[in-house]
């Protein structure tokens, strides 16, 4: 009995944390994309945003370093979730690199480019020993790359996918820096080019 009410009270509280750092990592993007790339938002105004503690602040993030590292992996687990779901929708390994490529410079589009040029001002501020325990961004998109590369006759899958996705990701952030949004043209001209790699 004693284990069973401990467990419960562990859970509760689990829950409850999952909670706070959603809002907080949830909240710092938000706050982060009202202030664009001017000002960095303090913890203050994060917490406020939240409507939490500077102490459930604490409790999760040593610093505002470390939440601006969990937003990215956040923003980074959402983009990968949302490549496979849009590359899923296709029978063809060649189609799925052709989604995959669509949905990576979609973030260039209107309703997410804010957002998203706005995390990456923020996690350039970020001190580098914070930032090298995730893996890469480019790491990560770039897996879901392996098995469509292998099935068009790669060599190397693995190599070929992390030239594509830092392709594709520096088009992305060039985009995003020139506040302008790739044209259809333009996305089938970036296919192209990571298509040649192994076509």
């Amino acid at each position: 009995m004693a284990r069973r009410i401990a467990a419960r009270s562990v859970a509760k509280r689990e829950s409850g944390y999952a909670d706070e750092i959603r809002r907080l990592i949830d909240a710092g993007r938000n706050v982060m994309a009202e202030s664009g790339y001017v000002s960095v938002p303090r913890v203050a105004d994060i917490v406020a945003a939240a409507g939490l503690s500077n102490d459930a602040f604490y409790r999760h993030f040593r610093s505002k370093d470390d939440l601006i590292a969990a937003i990215l992996e956040d923003g980074t687990d959402r983009l990968c979730s949302y490549l496979a779901h849009q590359m899923g929708k296709e029978g063809t390994a060649r189609g799925q690199v052709v989604r995959w490529v669509e949905g990576v410079l979609s973030q260039a589009q209107t309703d997410s480019a804010q957002t998203t040029r706005a995390v990456l001002w923020n996690v350039g501020s970020v001190n580098q020993e914070v930032m090298s325990s995730p893996p890469s961004v480019n790491a990560r998109l770039a897996e879901l790359l392996h098995e469509p590369l292998r099935e068009l006759g790669s060599g190397d899958p693995v190599f070929d996918a992390r030239l594509i996705s830092n392709t594709t990701v520096g088009a992305l952030s060039d985009y995003l820096w020139r506040k302008d949004s790739p044209t259809g043209h333009d996305i089938s001209r970036i296919v192209s080019a990571c298509l040649r790699l192994v076509e």
